[in-house]
């Protein structure tokens, strides 16, 4: 596999703390191409982003992990990107991760691979984190049919023409399930790959909350009966 060929997004908000480190991961992992979505955040994550040359791109306002997706899919496609993975941009994933989900995308003739905190780790996962994603692979099963272990994951690694055709609708976490959905629709070949996490206060601070899963699970379901 080329390294150069991929292109890391981060969708970030508010990581000014975190960013540097991720960039340095990635490129310490032979990452070279990484791009920074800034969704709007109102301390220096875009500074530092660029500090650290990473492409970057910023929201004018909040929009949401998902919107930030897509712009950072559209811009990896646009600079001409073969493979698109995307990252959390708070540190709690691994890097060298990403080497074993781009060789079975590659060796497999894959359309994407979904990184999964819930096969063959042993990670050390909080609870309430456990239950959330339990209720997100059991809606995203209804709304698509297909199951995987860690739908609300970040971390994929997608091929160019899946990552073209992937036009998310959504701006908010419900965007991990929406893309299960257009696996589904475009007949995605896939696979899952165990991957490992780490969990601090501020990364727990942010993410998937019983509030926001109530709001995802509305905004899904309406879009599915309009």
């Amino acid at each position: 596999m080329n390294r150069r060929d991929y292109y890391i997004v981060l969708p970030a908000y508010n990581e000014e703390k975190r960013i540097r480190r991720v960039i340095r991961s990635l490129r310490e992992s032979g990452y070279d191409q990484i791009i920074v979505i800034d969704d709007g955040s109102t301390d220096n994550t875009s500074t530092v982003a660029a500090e650290e040359q990473a492409i970057t791109r910023a929201h004018l306002i909040n929009m949401g992990p998902g919107a930030a997706t897509q712009s950072g899919i559209d811009l990896a496609i646009d600079l001409g990107a073969k493979y698109v993975v995307t990252m959390d941009a708070d540190g709690q994933h691994r890097a060298e991760d990403i080497d074993r989900m781009a060789s079975r995308l590659e060796d497999e003739n894959l359309d994407i691979v979904i990184g999964s905190r819930f096969i063959q780790t042993k990670n050390k996962i909080p609870y309430l984190r456990k239950q959330y994603n339990r209720v997100g692979n059991i809606l995203t099963y209804l709304l698509s049919g297909l199951y995987v272990s860690d739908s609300q994951s970040g971390l994929k690694v997608m091929s160019r023409s899946f990552a073209k055709n992937l036009r998310l609708e959504h701006n908010g976490f419900e965007f991990c399930t929406e893309i299960i959905q257009k696996m589904k629709v475009h007949k995605a070949r896939y696979a899952e790959v165990p991957i490992s996490v780490r969990y601090s206060r501020d990364t727990l601070s942010k993410g998937q909350s019983f509030v926001n899963g109530l709001s995802m699970i509305y905004n899904l379901f309406q879009k599915r009966n309009m």
